[in-house]
């Protein structure tokens, strides 16, 4: 491999001949060499747009000049189209406060400019901290990008999914409104309700999330750019926080603005906390709904058995025929994954030490990685299980009429002391309940028909009215 040599403050230092990154980049590559976690390109891709804003209300108050703003910007707009990628190899585990990777950014935007530069003839310096970073720190400018990103990842892939899992469950909740079931408590027989309800219900868990997760992300659209080193906004030009919020907008297409507090903005990580945990409660409902459809589509002839699923692949290596519920159980773990990155994510917050929170990469890692995977999890259980879902209607009557909870619909007609010993006779002498309600002679035929309806215990006629 060919290097070159770099220098900064601490002298000189080889890099590879082929990366546009410099000394701080490299030295932070070569003493961190921990895990195989990177900072995701997500984070990457909102520097750009932050050094891009910053470029240009830099020059816009006259802190650069249009050639080094420009080629700045150029090179910004190089990293948003990605096609800088391989020049951000850091490592998560590094310094809390993410100034490595902000260097890594500053670095390969300097050099990139002044490659563009080179090309229109102009030989002009550009310094990863005196221009590209100029009038911000590694302090205000991280915390400003997990806001950001947070923002714009929800908007962009997690409701995307949200919102075609919730279409799909909708839609199923109507086409099964009038297909009775046993209801199901403490994991066992309850009264009936119709398929169509129980989906709703699923449905219902992710549009109520959705609603929540909005309210959250308006907490991240207070940015804390312009506070720099410790929130007193030291070398940053007046005017320059509420500028770039508003360049950060334009930008990205969403609402941002300065916040009001920068000493809160730089130290403490609650709001963040506030989102992933957000994200957990979808977490959990997701973990409910996967394991309830998986629980009743069990069997396919000893188990629940009520539903049928999507055969995708083998689920065994040596029992032959078997399907497994594999989308469930993949939901399943992404949401213990979630669980867990928010554990993370509310220690980390809390250790906002005097003016600055040092645990700031992994807050980054684990909220996006817990955006990715609800993201990822929702588009692939939603269109390798939850379209193809079909009732068993076979086996949801049977275990309907062999239910005795049914008996609670003779509760208004004989109290429940006698309902409860129509129901014990029916299971001791092996009965039907018609059977035993009319042999106890508390109930005529035509009465337990009349109370005993399924439909009727159900709902159905009332949701109709």
């Amino acid at each position: 491999m060919e290097y070159r040599i770099e220098k900064d403050s601490m002298g000189e230092i080889k890099v590879p001949s082929d990366k546009l990154w410099g000394a701080q980049t490299q030295r932070s590559f070569e003493n961190f060499r921990i895990g195989t976690e990177k900072i995701p390109l997500e984070m990457v891709g909102v520097f750009g747009y932050l050094k891009k804003a910053a470029a240009m209300v830099n020059e816009a108050l006259g802190e650069i000049d249009a050639d080094r703003a420009n080629a700045i910007i150029a090179a910004c707009d190089e990293v948003l189209r990605h096609k800088l990628d391989d020049n951000f190899p850091l490592s998560v585990w590094m310094t809390g406060s993410g100034t490595q990777f902000n260097m890594n950014v500053n670095e390969v935007v300097a050099h990139r400019a002044m490659q563009l530069l080179q090309s229109e003839g102009k030989e002009i310096k550009i310094h990863p901290n005196d221009h590209v970073n100029h009038s911000q720190s590694s302090n205000d400018i991280f915390p400003t990008a997990l806001h950001v990103a947070g923002v714009l990842l929800v908007k962009q892939q997690l409701f995307p999914a949200m919102e075609e899992l919730y279409a799909t469950l909708q839609a199923k909740s109507v086409e099964y409104k009038d297909i009775v079931k046993i209801g199901r408590t403490h994991l066992q027989d309850a009264t009936p309700l119709t398929l169509g309800q129980e989906i709703s219900g699923w449905a219902r868990m992710i549009s109520r999330n959705k609603e929540m997760i909005t309210l959250g992300i308006d907490f991240l659209r207070d940015l804390g750019m312009g506070g720099t080193a410790v929130g007193t906004g030291i070398n940053c030009p007046e005017g320059f926080d509420c500028k770039v919020a508003e360049q950060i907008s334009c930008l990205t297409g969403e609402e941002f603005h300065t916040a009001p507090n920068k000493f809160h903005s730089l130290t403490s990580k609650d709001e963040l906390v506030v989102v992933h945990g957000m994200l957990k409660a979808l977490a959990a409902d997701l973990m409910k709904i996967a394991n309830d459809i998986r629980w009743l589509a069990s069997g396919p002839r000893c188990g629940i058995g009520e539903l049928t699923i999507p055969e995708n692949e083998p689920g065994s290596s040596i029992m032959p025929s078997k399907v497994n519920p594999t989308q469930c159980e993949a939901v399943t773990m992404a949401a213990v994954q979630v669980m867990g990155n928010d554990a993370a994510m509310g220690i980390a917050a809390s250790q906002g030490n005097f003016q600055l929170n040092v645990f700031m990469p992994v807050i980054a890692y684990n909220m996006i990685q817990s955006i990715r995977l609800l993201s990822d999890c929702m588009h692939s259980f939603n269109d390798h299980c939850v379209k193809g879902i079909q009732p068993n209607y076979k086996k949801i009557d049977y275990n309907l009429h062999q239910s005795l909870i049914l008996v609670t619909g003779l509760v208004p007609l004989v109290g429940y002391d006698k309902a409860c010993s129509i129901a014990k006779k029916a299971a001791k002498e092996g009965l039907t309940l018609r059977e035993s309600a009319v042999a106890t002679g508390w109930v005529t035929q035509a009465e337990f028909d009349t109370h005993m309806n399924p439909s009727q215990l159900a709902g159905i006629k009332k949701d109709n009215q």
